[in-house]
């Protein structure tokens, strides 16, 4: 750690070239400072009331970990229960499963839809820039499959035959990519059944009449700093990780119909909450059978993060519960 002092010298000598006020510094010569939150420390078998959690190692090389989420059940014969898959968000520079928010907010999740839940720590750009989220994440499905099936005892009751995808802001944008290269893959052993998007982070070099509206040059501005940080050098806003119409994966009429059931989640108050109508827009016309669009009229972008034990997180994690039943 470097004293106060030497940080000081440091940040005078290199330029700010991008900046999250409270979260993530970046500096001309490449360096990186991120301030981290709240977290919360996992150790083998760590309990809470209703559920129970720990960390795993997906890839110990990038690295790529998780965070298992098993809700407590009783009785003496226990049902398979079905896998929530979960992507963070952060516009794919910040955040981890360990922050306090999304900790308390996958622990509830899993009690409310009993459900296994595997939150995944991806590589963070700069550092690491698209499409390195997507290759992780797609990879600990393949480790899912895998451990569930030979290794890992808390996945000894998990159903690969009703995975869900799940994720929000940047964690949204993944659900769709990562579900895109499964249809193309088919993982062995495991279908998915169903996405749910959470206020998801995508973009274009086209404008939408929100980001064109007055007032809002500073959404704006962060937003597009996100992007030039986490998509290749030389790309711009058309990439495909951002405008997921120019995907080179793109799929057939007949792939489409086979999509998983699709449910987006938009808040109100959220400057991406266009973006969100968009992609229902797109999917419905692609002809994917099932897409719901469902808004929490009054509140802003991932407040269920920032405020995992409010009642309008509780709803939406009752929006989601319903929708795994729906589909189990």
């Amino acid at each position: 750690m470097c004293s106060t002092t030497s940080y000081s010298i440091f940040r005078a000598r290199m330029a700010l070239i991008g900046e999250a006020p409270g979260f993530l510094e970046v500096y001309s010569d490449g360096s990186v400072r991120r301030l981290i939150p709240e977290v919360v420390v996992s150790t083998d078998n760590q309990s809470s009331k209703n559920y129970k959690f720990k960390d795993v190692v997906i890839d110990p090389k990038k690295p790529v970990t998780g965070r298992l989420f098993l809700p407590n059940v009783t009785g003496n014969h226990v049902a398979k229960l079905p896998i929530l898959v979960y992507f963070h968000g952060g516009g794919f520079c910040i955040g981890s499963t360990t922050w306090m928010g999304y900790h308390h907010f996958l622990g509830g999740l899993a009690v409310a839809s009993k459900c296994v839940i595997l939150s995944i720590d991806y590589r963070l750009a700069p550092e690491n820039r698209l499409p390195a989220a997507y290759e992780d994440c797609y990879s600990s499905l393949e480790w899912l499959a895998h451990q569930a099936s030979c290794f890992e005892p808390w996945l000894q009751n998990a159903d690969l035959s009703r995975v869900f995808l799940s994720g929000d802001s940047a964690g949204g944008n993944i659900v769709h990519h990562v579900a895109v290269k499964t249809m193309k893959t088919n993982i062995s052993n495991m279908t998915l059944k169903g996405l749910m998007l959470i206020h998801p982070y995508f973009g274009s070099e086209k404008r939408t009449e929100k980001e064109k509206a007055e007032g809002v040059e500073g959404f704006v501005e962060m937003n597009d700093m996100f992007w030039r940080l986490s998509i290749p050098k030389g790309s711009n806003r058309d990439y495909f990780g951002c405008n997921y119409e120019n995907n080179t994966q793109e799929m057939s009429t007949e792939e489409w119909s086979k999509f998983p059931n699709v449910v987006v989640f938009v808040a109100g108050l959220d400057f991406l909450k266009e973006r969100g109508e968009l992609y229902v827009n797109f999917l419905q016309q692609k002809r994917v059978k099932v897409v719901k669009l469902i808004e929490a009229v009054d509140e802003s972008h991932v407040f269920h993060v920032f405020r995992p034990e409010s009642e309008s997180t509780r709803l939406l994690q009752m929006q989601m519960t319903q929708f795994m039943n729906t589909f189990n």
